[in-house]
């Protein structure tokens, strides 16, 4: 199944602000989609949305930091860029400080934001990245038998074989066969780098 394609979307009331950002974004090779109220992009939102989000601070009916907060309540990671005007600032420093990727006062030269809009995207490949290989694990750990699992958290938790086969009342070699089927299973060669991927997903 195919990736969806990275999109900027522009949040924003002001009819002349979201042109004026489409013509500077689709002219630099970005897809983009605008919605003129918060509300607006919450109806087409899916959790699968790739790219990032350009959000104006002060909207009406519901401003950007309250969209903010209902994003990250559905548990997006959408990476999120404040527009704000010069009384917005502070507002938009404690979005920063509750998750908000970055923000730009307006007004703001085209190259600042192509900038930040850059830095999000690869914020965002990096998380969405992160997410592929979490998956993976998670559905290796999903073909371990029970017993595999037993052995394998034994192991992760720093057991000897010997320790292992008498905590679990069974052979050393049902002990090694289990380790070495854990190790394939979960697609490590080592130790340490079994111990890194239980640790990835907890």
């Amino acid at each position: 199944m195919s990736e969806p394609t990275p999109t900027i979307y522009v949040v924003d009331d002001d009819e002349a602000m979201r042109d004026s950002l489409t013509w500077l974004l689709e002219g630099e090779g970005y897809r983009v989609a605008c919605f003129d109220s918060a509300a607006a992009f919450l109806k087409a939102r899916r959790d699968d949305l790739r790219g990032c989000l350009v959000l104006d601070v002060r909207m009406p009916d519901m401003s950007g930091l309250e969209l903010h907060e209902k994003l990250d309540a559905l548990g997006s990671t959408l990476p999120i860029i404040f527009v704000t005007g010069h009384g917005d600032v502070p507002m938009a420093v404690g979005a920063l400080q509750r998750g908000a990727c970055d923000f730009i006062e307006k007004p703001f030269h085209d190259e600042d934001l192509l900038v930040r809009i850059r830095r999000a995207l690869e914020l965002e490949a990096e998380l969405a990245a992160r997410r592929r290989q979490d998956d993976a694990i998670v559905h290796r750990i999903g073909l371990l038998t029970q017993r595999e699992r037993e052995v394998m958290a034994l192991v992760v938790a720093g057991k000897l074989n010997k320790q292992i086969a008498d905590q679990l009342n069974i052979s050393m070699k049902t002990v090694e066969a289990h380790r070495a089927r854990v190790m394939e299973k979960m697609g490590v060669r080592t130790l340490a780098e079994l111990v890194k991927v239980t640790m990835t997903v907890g």
